[in-house]
């Protein structure tokens, strides 16, 4: 039985598709991978009027690249993130690359990222050096951090806003980082 999924699912190409309709009952629409474009950008935000727009695209750099041209043209999407460890297949990196399970928990970990309201995240750059999750040697702590919350690739500056926007505090870190370890 396929998992029903109530959003449009925006990926990079039709190997995606082609995977993801396997298992997932939902709209989909590819952006034809960097070649993602304005007749792209129109096409989404005219669907987020009326429904939910999910990101999930490959756990490489294009794929964040991507990602990235869409959040910033179309305000509102949501962001799904399948791990990259776990998204590759000879040599190759993607979404048809990682496995039914993978994009399930990616799909019910959507995260939120285009919030107004402030939540109370008291974090700050110092704490992100005092974990060890920027600097030198710290991406294996910054790894467990954004499998654990779900939240994709991130360099320090990103890690800052993403944990931020989700109102993790240096607490949340901490009991992460000692319980994982």
């Amino acid at each position: 039985m396929k998992t029903k999924i109530d959003a449009l699912i925006v990926v990079e190409g039709k190997t995606d598709i082609d995977f993801l309709s396997s298992f997932i009952d939902s709209k989909f629409y590819k952006v034809n991978g960097s070649a993602v474009n304005k007749e792209d950008f129109d096409f989404i935000n005219e669907v987020l009027k009326s429904t939910s727009v999910i990101v999930l695209t490959d756990p490489d750099y294009p794929g964040i690249q991507i990602r990235n041209k869409i959040k910033e043209h179309c305000p509102g999407v949501l962001d799904a993130f399948v791990r990259k460890e776990v998204s590759i297949k000879k040599g190759k990196v993607g979404v048809a690359e990682s496995n039914k399970n993978e994009v399930i928990l990616a799909l019910k970990n959507v995260k939120n990222f285009n919030k107004k309201e402030n939540l109370s995240s008291n974090l700050t750059y110092l704490d992100l050096l005092d974990l060890n999750l920027v600097g030198l040697k710290s991406t294996k702590n910054r790894n467990l951090i954004t499998n654990y919350y779900h939240i994709g690739y991130s360099n320090g500056k990103n890690l800052l806003k993403k944990l931020q926007l989700i109102g993790i505090n240096k607490d949340d870190l901490l009991k992460v980082l000692k319980n994982v370890k």
